[in-house]
């Protein structure tokens, strides 16, 4: 059986690396290597190259898993050649010609977007605005999501990194049963259409979050199956 691949974790943004605090452990109690990029959500460019220099500090081959704009970030950071096979959780896939923010534009705007506020160049969410995202968990929980949120640049949907790694290499998706994860739903049917395996669990916006079992058995699929390619090259 050819060794685990490495397991890196990409966040959207409103969070850092803490928001996979509820998967990180079990995958670690069953032996993988395991990382979260922790990028600055200032550029696209910048948060790949993040995502790639993690790549470094662990084993090839890699799983990269993103989370809403993670998905995004993986889309591009995922055609290095240590990644063999990308997890999308509620997330973004933009095509080569699409931004996040275009992407997002073919539905409504999610209700978290009115508890918002543009400060020092970065969109702060409000505390009341957890709960349009995150709503199946308890409140003690949502409080430590907003405690921990980073806001990113208000202008970091408006270009997306070089890469279309969906094209060319196998992905799982969460597809979340809940609004506000409409946003992704034409990234769920692109993906589809490229051979994606499409999982769905009734939950918000936050699934490893909500329903961390449920992620941690799609990322043992995603490595199930990068294990038995390996076998078979």
């Amino acid at each position: 059986m050819p060794a685990k691949p490495s397991i890196v974790f990409c966040h959207g943004i409103w969070a850092d690396g803490s928001s996979f605090s509820k998967v990180i452990p079990p995958l670690q109690a069953e032996g993988y290597e395991v990382i979260a990029a922790q990028y600055g959500l200032d550029t696209p460019e910048g948060d790949v190259a993040t995502v790639k220099r993690t790549l470094g500090r662990v084993g090839s081959p890699a799983i990269l898993v993103g989370h809403s704009y993670g998905g995004s970030v993986i889309t591009a950071a995922g055609t290095d050649e240590r990644v063999a096979g990308l997890v999308y959780i509620a997330a973004l896939a933009p095509d080569a010609n699409e931004t996040s923010q275009s992407q997002q534009e073919k539905y409504p705007v999610t209700d978290v977007f009115k508890y918002v506020e543009v400060a020092d160049g970065r969109i702060w969410m409000r505390p009341e605005g957890v709960a349009c995202f995150a709503g199946d968990l308890s409140a003690q929980e949502q409080k430590v999501v907003w405690a921990t949120h980073y806001a990113p640049a208000a202008d970091l949907f408006s270009r997306n990194a070089p890469g279309t790694a969906w094209k060319s290499k196998p992905s799982w998706v969460h597809r979340g049963q809940q609004r506000p994860d409409g946003s992704a739903r034409s990234a769920t049917l692109r993906r589809e259409a490229h051979g994606a395996t499409i999982r769905s669990v009734d939950s918000s916006h936050v699934a490893m979050l909500s329903q961390p079992g449920f992620v941690v058995d799609v990322i043992r699929a995603a490595v199930s199956a990068v294990q038995g390619a390996s076998a078979t090259a």
